[in-house]
């Protein structure tokens, strides 16, 4: 078992609770924080002190306040993290379940378990920490299907921008407007439409409407 583990988390409740399971686990060392600029400033002083953490546990979302953060997110922690501190073991907890999100967790910033807040959550978390103590990856049911290799969760980037746009009630034509005031490529009118065309037929949509309530359910927006 680890013995020095970092919680990074900014509701009280949720930060006492997980430090509770870590005391259960026998977890000698933990130390908690409600930032992400703290989490990462900790981790760097203890590497310098040639005391590292093994883990840290963090939420993705941060309430903003006050304070301006260099990494205001857990997801930008995560990425900062895996660019230092590769060895370091990442284990998120958080109630965003959103596949896409989980994806690029794993696949860009290499996290080691993602767990989803729930009413299992702490006995999930318990299974991810045993998990990756033993070298594993872990995932919570909620989005174990994160990695499933169907065509229906194949779609990139782009993809998720136009299918984000369409969800805020943004038009073809100002999607496409947007995307060339931003320099995203491609910004035409046309390979929107084309786009989009593919992806009804790829999810068996009737619409746009329909297309976006499709990919709600799958959790990719």
């Amino acid at each position: 078992m680890f013995k020095k583990v970092l919680i990074a988390e900014d509701m009280e409740d949720i930060n006492k609770g997980v430090h509770t399971l870590l005391k259960e686990l026998g977890i000698l060392h933990i130390e908690q924080v409600q930032y992400c600029d703290d989490a990462y400033l900790k981790i760097k002083r203890a590497g310098l002190d040639n005391d590292p953490f093994e883990m840290i546990i963090t939420d993705l979302s941060f309430k903003a306040d006050h304070r301006s953060q260099t990494y205001p997110t857990g997801q930008a922690l995560a990425e900062k993290l895996n660019a230092e501190f590769p060895e370091l073991k990442v284990i998120v907890y958080s109630v965003e379940d959103r596949l896409q999100a989980v994806r690029t967790l794993f696949n860009q910033h290499h996290i080691d378990a993602y767990v989803c807040k729930s009413r299992s959550g702490l006995k999930n978390l318990t299974k991810a920490i045993t998990e990756v103590v033993n070298g594993n990856t872990f995932l919570s049911p909620e989005v174990s299907n994160a990695f499933h290799s169907t065509n229906e969760l194949e779609i990139d980037d782009y993809d998720i921008s136009l299918l984000e746009n369409l969800s805020k009630g943004l038009s073809q034509e100002e999607i496409s407007a947007l995307y060339k005031k931003v320099n995203i490529s491609p910004a035409s009118l046309s390979s929107i439409e084309k786009r989009l065309n593919k992806l009804r037929i790829q999810f068996n949509a009737n619409n746009a409407i329909h297309l976006v309530a499709i990919v709600k359910d799958l959790g990719l927006i």
